[in-house]
C-alpha cells in the first residue's frame, strides 16, 4: 500500500522598500504579518521568525532587499 504525501508550497509576498534596510520588527508590521509592533516582538523573541532560512530572535535584525522572513508558513521578500 502506498501513500501519497502533498507538501502545500508556502505562499510567498513581496514587499517593496525604499530604503536601503528595514528593521524585522517593522518589515512584519509592513507586511501585516502582525497587527502591532508588540505583537511583532512577542513572535520575534519566542522563536517563531525564520530570516533566510534561520530562526531569527532579534527584533531589530536588519533586512536588505534579497532577505526572506518566514512567519506562519508565509515567505516574506524585501524587495528595493
Amino acid at each position: 500500500m502506498k501513500i501519497k504525501v502533498r507538501i502545500a508550497e508556502k505562499k510567498k509576498v513581496q514587499k517593496a522598500i525604499n530604503t536601503p534596510f528595514i528593521r524585522l520588527d517593522a518589515f512584519l508590521k509592513l507586511c501585516d504579518a502582525v497587527q502591532t509592533g508588540g505583537h511583532a516582538k512577542l513572535v520575534i523573541q519566542d522563536g517563531e521568525v525564520r530570516v533566510n532560512g534561520e530562526i531569527c530572535t532579534q527584533r531589530g535584525k536588519k533586512l536588505h532587499p534579497g532577505d526572506v522572513a518566514e512567519f506562519e508558513n508565509v515567505l516574506y521578500e524585501v524587495v528595493s
